[in-house]
């Protein structure tokens, strides 16, 4: 369970960048919502924690009981749907003990990355056969029905993003992934005309109108509003910002013209106040975060490892990308928070763990 390790392994440098990037979060929710600030500074100290934790935690000792992550994360996606569950927005996302409240999705993440690194080591050989390929995509099917079912769509994509890395990396085909590609394109052009249509019945109704307030926005103003008002908001910022905590009338953020400006708009709120140095600095220093964690997985002992790895460079990579082009215009409104800077507990939390397992996986290096 614990091991020896050498100090000289432990990538402090990859600490750093996520403790720089979680102040900047931290310094941009104070000025979005001032009353969410001192739950984020909890949020770094619990996962800051449990990234100690975990970084000395043999993670090959953890990936055993891949069976029990599982089924655990089984039970916390079926306990939202119980009286546990609290609902917001016409969403039941979350579980409720006491005054505490957590998101079962954000940590379904991590569980199936560390599910299926161990599955795919395993049967590392017979991952291109039809019997591993379908129980795979039957595990993965279970839990991601689920989080699709609470609703949370951006989540759902999310997972099915993180499942396919983890299948890439394992050692898919290439065979395989060219005839997938060469049904999916087709079937995603049709996909794409389907839902063009007002009567479509394949989205759920606030999903489609995401799409049509990002393709017709002046036609769907109700809802393209924050995208719009965020473009203006990072547009306005130019080189330097604002800067933190002003009260400007001609601030967007001040005007309360993007709801919820802590979560998803966050990069927003960023751009306006910390201007394009301060973006700049945020994507440089996830692409960092990613870099470095696929760097550790490439020097992986195990391939468990290098799954691990790849998986949490994955989720990180995949939802940045999505937050920042959302919030900048180029791509439709997905509800996908920013690593690390939006507001939430429970992914912050989440996203050290994560991190604490690379962690262990770099103090336990190929030996060359």
């Amino acid at each position: 369970m614990l091991k020896q390790y050498r100090l000289r392994d432990y990538r402090f440098r990859l600490v750093c960048y996520v403790f720089a990037i979680t102040i900047i979060g931290i310094l941009v929710i104070g000025s979005a919502e001032l009353s969410e600030q001192g739950q984020q500074i909890l949020g770094m100290l619990l996962g800051t924690v449990a990234m100690i934790v975990l970084s000395l935690l043999d993670y090959t000792w953890v990936l055993k009981f891949y069976w029990l992550i599982y089924a655990f994360n089984l039970l916390l996606l079926l306990l939202v749907e119980t009286p546990l569950g609290y609902e917001n927005n016409g969403a039941t996302r979350w579980l409720t003990f006491g005054g505490f409240r957590f998101q079962p999705s954000e940590l379904c993440k991590l569980c199936l990355i560390l599910f299926f690194a161990r599955l795919f080591e395993k049967y590392k050989d017979m991952l291109n056969t039809w019997k591993i390929l379908g129980l795979s995509a039957l595990l993965f099917a279970a839990p991601a029905l689920l989080v699709k079912e609470q609703p949370d769509l951006s989540t759902t994509i999310s997972l099915c993003v993180i499942f396919l890395v983890l299948l890439f990396i394992g050692g898919l085909s290439w065979k395989i992934i060219g005839g997938v590609l060469a049904v999916g394109v087709p079937a995603a052009v049709i996909f794409i005309s389907l839902i063009m249509q007002p009567d479509q019945q394949i989205l759920d109704q606030y999903a489609w109108l995401r799409i049509m307030a990002w393709l017709n926005p002046t036609q769907y103003a109700d809802n393209a509003y924050q995208q719009q008002n965020s473009i203006m908001a990072i547009g306005s910022g130019q080189l330097v910002g604002k800067g933190l905590n002003n009260n400007l009338v001609t601030s967007v953020k001040n005007g309360s013209f993007i709801a919820e400006p802590e979560t998803d708009f966050i990069f927003a709120v960023a751009g306006e106040e910390l201007g394009f140095i301060g973006c700049a600095t945020i994507i440089l220093l996830l692409a960092l975060i990613v870099l470095e964690c696929i760097q550790i997985g490439r020097r992986s002992r195990e391939f468990s490892g290098t799954l691990i790895c790849c998986g949490v460079a994955g989720y990180i990579g995949f939802q940045s990308f999505v937050n920042i082009c959302v919030a900048t215009g180029l791509m439709p409104n997905t509800g996908i928070p920013l690593p690390f800077v939006s507001y939430g507990l429970t992914s912050l939390v989440t996203l050290y763990m994560s991190i604490g397992f690379v962690l262990n996986v770099g103090l336990q290096p190929k030996k060359y």
